[in-house]
């Protein structure tokens, strides 16, 4: 009995993705039909994971107001860096996306400047990686390292207004992760819709 215990403990301990520890590797299928692993991502290039729900008032926030896409702009050039956009909604539930084509609508009606929507409806990887919010954010070094966990920003609100007296976590953790540095914080509570799993 003893024993049992002792390995759930460190099974839920290894399935753990906090920042410091190693981003556990998937492959989903993306708005070109392609399938994309982290592993393949994460060669040379951080790689930013962004939880997505078209219906989420948190999400309309950060998408309507051009704050999500601004943060995308940030590093769209940066050889070193890869923005992927998830979307772990169920079929039938807010936010679901039924297929590659479904998707590459969705990205130009967006204007979403993320490289990858990748599409998770069984929520597989949205469950391994215990995303919790749409936004939830994960910063992940060229090593597949993680190295920030959590919100968008400071101010946990869906007002767009509270955007410009926010600090960008995103901006910063990456910012900081380019310099070889470790992102303050490291680790924060997200905010938004529960994920529709």
């Amino acid at each position: 009995m003893k024993f049992l215990i002792l390995g759930l403990v460190f099974s839920i301990n290894v399935l753990a993705v906090n920042p410091g520890e190693k981003a556990p590797d998937f492959t989903l299928k993306n708005q070109k039909g392609e399938s994309v692993s982290l592993k393949s991502l994460n060669k040379n290039s951080i790689v930013v994971l962004e939880w997505y729900n078209e219906g989420c008032p948190f999400v309309r926030k950060h998408y309507d107001s051009k704050n999500m896409q601004e943060t995308q702009k940030v590093f769209k050039d940066n050889e070193y860096v890869t923005w992927v956009t998830i979307a772990s909604s169920a079929k039938g539930k807010q936010g679901y996306i039924d297929g590659p084509a479904a998707a590459r609508d969705l990205m130009k009606k967006e204007g979403s400047l993320a490289t990858h929507l990748l599409l998770d409806p069984e929520g597989k990887v949205g469950r391994l990686y215990e995303a919790k919010t749409t936004p939830h954010m994960y910063v992940i070094d060229a090593a597949g390292i993680v190295r920030y966990n959590g919100a968008i920003d400071s101010i946990a609100s869906a007002n767009a207004s509270d955007i410009k007296k926010a600090t960008n976590y995103i901006t910063s953790a990456v910012s900081k992760v380019l310099l070889k540095e470790k992102p303050n914080p490291s680790k924060t509570k997200p905010y938004g819709c529960s994920v529709k799993y």
